[in-house]
């Protein structure tokens, strides 16, 4: 996956947990909690919706690495579906 296949992913993704959003608008380094005004559960349910659409096997360690779109990006391009 490259960066802009994974960026595509995490707003499709995004739009699903917050459809009132303007995803144009985010920005890279700013947590998704802090721009998206989403709790604990919608960033679960991103988390979920990212491995569907990916493959890729997100250990709840690592959810912190997927916190701003700029993490997300570079955690999909690095990582491998699962398989």
């Amino acid at each position: 996956m490259n960066a802009d296949e994974a960026r595509a992913t995490v707003l499709a993704v995004l739009a699903t947990i917050a459809p009132e959003a303007n995803l144009s608008e985010l920005e890279l380094d700013v947590e998704f909690r802090d721009q998206l005004d989403i709790d604990s559960m919608d960033f679960l349910n991103f988390i979920i919706g990212v491995h569907e659409r990916t493959g890729i096997d997100i250990p709840e360690e690592d959810y912190p690495a997927l916190e701003t779109l700029a993490g997300c990006i570079n955690y999909l391009v690095a990582a491998r579906p699962a398989g």
